[in-house]
C-alpha cells in the first residue's frame, strides 16, 4: 500500500522534475564557477528533451494502468539516467556565448537566466509535492479505523 501511494497521481513526475533541476543547478553552478577557466567549454542538460521524455513516460505509464500509479520510466531521455533511486546527467547540449581569446564561451546573463529559470522549476516541484504530502497525512489522519 505505501508503494502504491508513494507511486500514484503526479508523486512520480514531480520526483524526476525535483532530481533534474537538482542536478542541472549542478551543471550551472560549475559552468558559472569556470567561467573565466582557458579553454572551458560549458554543458547544459536540456530541460525542454527532459520534460518531453517525462511526458513520454507519462503517457506509457497510462497506456500500461491508466496512468493512477506505477513508476515512470525515463529510458528514451538521453541526457538522464536513472541509477538506482539517483538521476544522472549525461549533459550533451553545449552551451552559447561569445568565444573569447581564452577560448572560452561566456554569456553570463543566459547562465543567470538558466539559474533562475532551473530554481523556479525545483521550487514548484518542491512546493507540489509538499502540498500532495499534506493532502496523502491529511487522508491518514482523517481514516476511521
Amino acid at each position: 500500500m505505501i508503494s502504491d501511494l508513494s507511486t500514484a497521481g503526479a508523486l512520480p513526475a514531480l520526483e524526476k522534475m525535483f532530481l533534474f533541476s537538482g542536478q542541472r543547478q549542478r551543471l550551472i553552478a560549475q559552468n558559472i564557477a569556470n567561467i573565466d577557466t582557458p579553454n572551458f567549454q560549458g554543458v547544459d542538460a536540456d530541460p525542454r528533451a527532459f520534460q518531453r521524455a517525462l511526458s513520454d513516460a507519462i503517457e506509457r505509464r497510462r497506456d500500461v494502468n491508466g496512468g493512477v500509479s506505477g513508476e515512470l520510466d525515463l529510458s528514451g531521455a538521453s541526457e538522464v539516467r536513472m541509477v538506482g533511486g539517483r538521476m544522472e546527467l549525461n549533459p550533451t547540449t553545449p552551451i552559447g556565448g561569445v568565444l573569447f581569446q581564452d577560448r572560452n564561451q561566456r554569456d553570463l546573463e543566459q547562465l543567470m537566466q538558466d539559474m533562475v529559470e532551473n530554481a523556479t522549476m525545483f521550487r514548484v516541484a518542491g512546493d507540489l509535492m509538499r502540498k500532495n504530502q499534506s493532502m496523502i497525512r491529511g487522508a491518514i489522519a482523517q481514516r476511521v479505523i
